[in-house]
């Protein structure tokens, strides 16, 4: 695959999974995340060279593949308090139940992804300002073409005006000179 060899498969964690992308440079792969800021820098996203993880990118370059961090159970698990020790809760019969956690140590709602609505506007708004553009384009070429065919035509005909003008004046000033040398006797 020759187009592969131009791209690298990068990674990043989404939530709880992994997002991989097959893109030319690490600023196309943050743009396919819909990245503002370079995750690269932070350290949160890195280039994948295992085979097995970058065959499905790279056979969809540009398109964000993600895949799963982990089982079911460890999602769940991972989103659960932890669990007191036995010595904290003060004896080994009572069930393990976790406590729930007060308001102020939840973590804050992640803010939802900007639309890309605006975007699509625009780029629709910029397809049909090209497309008047062109139509404009073709219109005056167009017009340019049927403005070069009437000069060609008047060229022609004017040009055979003065052939037939010349002609008339050719005669008339060779009729003078013979009237003249007639007259000269």
């Amino acid at each position: 695959m020759a187009a592969s060899k131009k791209l690298k498969v990068y990674r990043t964690p989404i939530g709880f999974h992994d997002a991989y992308v097959a893109a030319p440079s690490q600023k196309a792969a943050l743009e396919a995340w819909g990245s503002s800021h370079n995750l690269f820098a932070r350290g949160i996203a890195e280039i994948v060279e295992d085979p097995a993880l970058t065959k499905e990118p790279l056979d969809n370059p540009g398109r964000v593949i993600k895949r799963s961090r982990g089982t079911t159970a460890e999602q769940i698990a991972a989103l659960l308090p932890a669990k007191q020790s036995a010595s904290e809760k003060g004896s080994d019969d009572a069930p393990d139940v976790a406590k729930p956690e007060s308001r102020s140590r939840r973590a804050a709602k992640p803010k939802p992804r900007p639309s890309h609505d605006a975007v699509d506007a625009a780029e629709a708004d910029f397809a049909e300002l090209a497309d008047r553009h062109a139509e404009a384009d073709r219109a005056l070429k167009a017009e340019q073409a049927a403005l070069d065919r009437r000069r060609a035509e008047l060229e022609k005909a004017q040009a055979a005006e003065r052939e037939k003008a010349q002609a008339a004046l050719d005669r008339a000033e060779a009729k003078y000179a013979a009237a003249i040398r007639k007259w000269k006797g």
